[in-house]
């Protein structure tokens, strides 16, 4: 069936209480993307941090709601949510019904990552190869699958540790790929960690296709209940890794291997001076533009 899509361009700081107002008129789905850039290619990726969401300064915001939905009621009925929207600034288009999931999944290909690590998409079989380690994810459900830099860059990391009967914090989870990875690449217990409840629905489900939700706790930031863990790792903003850094501290055994990423070039020299308080060993990896700190806990 189609849909009718609702177009329109506001600040950033307009996001809010635009979307709630499209939520509450009854939008099945919001998408955002950067309106300033040329072409979707240069639309960046973020996955969400603690407590935020990155957006770019002005936003191309798109509401999709039911086919026979009255736009002119539509568009007064979000005048009167918002008074301060120009009604000229809103724009409708009909739309073809698509497969969406499944348009998604035909460009998600499996991605090596490391040695032996690979990322599957679920409707792709993996060969029968002892020398892999696979973890399957359902695109419709990820909020991380390996395609952004800083969760290759943290896969790679992973990938490069013996996890061996090891326990993992993964702190900021969202599809709960990297410590479903941990998992698969012989940890014995995760922790996985995020501020999004779909996020730790998204995880759970997941852990479930991998064979491995036995071994996955999954928490909210303030529900969180953990013994300090043999490895730790945290994909997230800067901003949180910056304030979360004591936090992070008390949750890595003396001696763990730790990494931070979801950070942009340029702002590693904060961070590093940071986390020196309580973390040594520290080294900078990079991958386009993003940047993996990784290191130890102090003794």
């Amino acid at each position: 069936m189609p849909w009718l899509e609702l177009s329109l361009t506001i600040r950033a700081e307009q996001q809010p209480r635009v979307e709630e107002a499209l939520d509450d008129l009854g939008a099945l789905s919001v998408t955002l993307q950067d309106a300033d850039a040329e072409t979707p290619d240069e639309q960046a990726i973020f996955e969400p941090g603690v407590g935020e969401l990155p957006l770019w300064p002005t936003i191309t915001l798109q509401a999709i709601f039911e086919e026979g939905t009255d736009r002119r009621g539509l568009g007064e009925a979000l005048g009167d949510l918002l008074p301060w929207l120009e009604p000229d600034h809103i724009q409708f288009r009909d739309v073809a019904d698509e497969d969406w999931e499944r348009a998604w999944m035909d460009q998600f290909k499996p991605m090596p990552f490391g040695r032996r690590l690979w990322i599957y998409p679920w409707n792709i079989e993996p060969p029968a190869d002892e020398d892999i380690v696979v973890v399957r994810l359902d695109p419709g459900l990820a909020f991380g699958s390996g395609t952004h830099p800083t969760t290759a860059l943290c896969l790679a990391w992973l990938d490069s540790l013996d996890l061996k009967g090891k326990s993992v914090i993964d702190f900021g989870c969202g599809s709960g790929i990297l410590a479903i990875a941990a998992l698969k690449l012989g940890a014995a217990s995760a922790v996985g960690v995020d501020n999004d409840p779909q996020a730790l629905t998204a995880s759970a489900d997941n852990a479930e296709r991998n064979d491995v939700a036995d071994r996955l706790a999954l928490f909210l930031p303030e529900d969180l209940v953990a013994s300090p863990a043999d490895v730790f790792i945290a994909n997230i903003l800067a901003g949180p890794l910056g304030e979360l850094a004591p936090t992070f501290a008390a949750a890595a055994k003396p001696g763990a291997p730790f990494a931070i990423s979801g950070i942009l070039q340029g702002q590693e020299d904060e961070l590093l001076a940071r986390y020196a308080e309580w973390f040594e060993e520290l080294r900078v990896d990079t991958q386009e533009d993003w940047v993996r700190i990784s290191g130890k806990r102090r003794g």
